[in-house]
């Protein structure tokens, strides 16, 4: 039997529908039903049309939510030179997702991460949902971390022992947030086992990762900015990936864009990178599989996990193989999977940061990386239209404006199974 169409209150500026089945769903579902594809959503507005807004508020059409979103976050693209001149191209623009505010960034957590902590913290308010819980390797948490201090949500974080150290705010935490550490000895899957055990407590919700799509179109806005920045979509997308959300962002933004008409017909090329040596979506696309095989893909990944160079690239369970996930992204784009070593990345990171002047987060590091290969290869044309999204930088300049003030911990689990009934009293 089908599951039943969904005839409740829709909003009339967007609906959230399966892509494989066309069923709709209330605001905050996470999935199908049916075939456990991601949903999407569906907006009034098929032309793209700019708020007089600060920050990603001028995407507003384009983010399912109803209120205005205050925050001087927001995407920002830039033509490059330098680096240009370096890699002998002659149109590569930069979407610096971090702080920079000579350039006009002013993301305060210096992640990409921030653009999509504001849309769902907006959406589950304006769903009237009051606890929210997350897992996350570090830098989701502090973007969330940050942003929820301007919604009435108490936030419950899970974070592995590695990522205490990315737990920190340019401002004082509010007393909304409640931060839960993993034992050394535990990963980000730990962390999300966890964090699913205490979304099944009464009323707290879980935020629900990449099958949110406010998370999705929050950072979507990278790939709206590009192209208006651009006057059209890009020929090549470049970045760095852990779970592979922000590439399924980009992809479904340049679906809105190609049926906007005015922005081209093509849709940019997916170029993502993993940090070697955890890569499972890596294996799994270069050996034409849709499905991930945990022993071919990812064996002993804690093992393979301690040896990256950007740990919070680690998913042991992407959405990869799901209707509507990477797998769907690459193939529909032509995209390509690029494996990204430590010396790789660091080299990257230094060429990045001489020549265009600011800093950059480890997993960005990956994504130049990634586009230094693709130009060594012969991949891209050295004309040809590229946006590389470097998702998180800036933090050393933030350091010059900011103090940062650690967030500390209320508990502390050496595993996921334990008791977690008194995290509410």
């Amino acid at each position: 039997m089908s599951a039943p169409q969904f005839t409740g209150k829709t909003n009339v500026k967007y609906t959230i529908e399966c892509i494989g089945c066309g069923i709709q769903y209330p605001p905050n579902s996470l999935s199908c039903s049916q075939d456990g594809g991601l949903l999407r959503t569906q907006y009034a507005s098929r032309h793209l049309h700019l708020h007089d807004l600060p920050g990603m508020g001028k995407f507003l059409d384009w983010l399912p939510v109803s209120a205005i979103i205050h925050t001087q976050a927001g995407p920002m693209t830039y033509k490059s030179t330098a680096l240009a001149r370096e890699l002998g191209l002659t149109n590569l623009y930069i979407g610096f997702n971090g702080y920079w505010p000579e350039q006009g960034a002013h993301i305060l957590t210096c992640s990409f991460k921030e653009l999509e902590a504001h849309p769902t913290l907006q959406q589950m308010q304006e769903s009237g949902h009051t606890k929210l819980v997350l897992a996350s390797a570090g830098n989701t948490a502090r973007a969330f971390a940050h942003a929820v201090g301007e919604y009435d949500i108490e936030l419950y974080i899970v974070v592995p022992g590695s990522g205490l150290q990315k737990m920190w705010l340019p401002q004082e935490p509010t007393d909304n947030i409640h931060l839960i550490s993993m034992g050394a000895n535990c990963d980000y899957s730990d962390a999300i086992k966890l964090a699913d055990n205490i979304a099944a407590m009464p009323g707290i919700v879980p935020e629900g990762g990449a099958r949110n799509v406010a998370r999705r179109d929050g950072m979507g806005t990278v790939m709206l900015d590009a192209a208006v920045t651009m006057g059209r979509m890009p020929d090549h997308y470049f970045q760095a990936i852990g779970s592979g959300t922000g590439g399924i962002a980009a992809w479904e933004a340049s679906l809105r864009l190609r049926a906007d008409g005015r922005f081209g017909k093509t849709l940019p090329r997916l170029h993502l990178m993993q940090n070697l040596p955890f890569a499972p979506m890596l294996s799994a696309w270069h050996q034409g599989r849709r499905e991930i095989v945990e022993e071919v893909d990812m064996p002993q990944p804690k093992r393979l996990i301690d040896r990256m160079y950007a740990d919070v690239l680690s998913n042991r369970h992407p959405p990869y193989s799901m209707p509507g996930g990477v797998y769907d992204a690459l193939t529909d784009t032509n995209g390509g999977v690029y494996g990204i070593s430590r010396s790789e990345a660091e080299q990257a990171k230094a060429l990045f940061e001489d020549v265009e002047g600011i800093d950059i987060v480890a997993p960005a590091a990956v994504g130049v990386a990634g586009l230094v290969k693709a130009v060594e290869n012969g991949t891209v044309k050295k004309d040809g239209l590229i946006l590389l999204n470097i998702t998180g930088g800036g933090v050393d300049r933030l350091k010059e404006d900011y103090s940062l003030y650690s967030i500390q911990p209320e508990f502390r689990f050496d595993s996921p199974d334990v008791n977690i009934e008194h995290l509410l009293q």
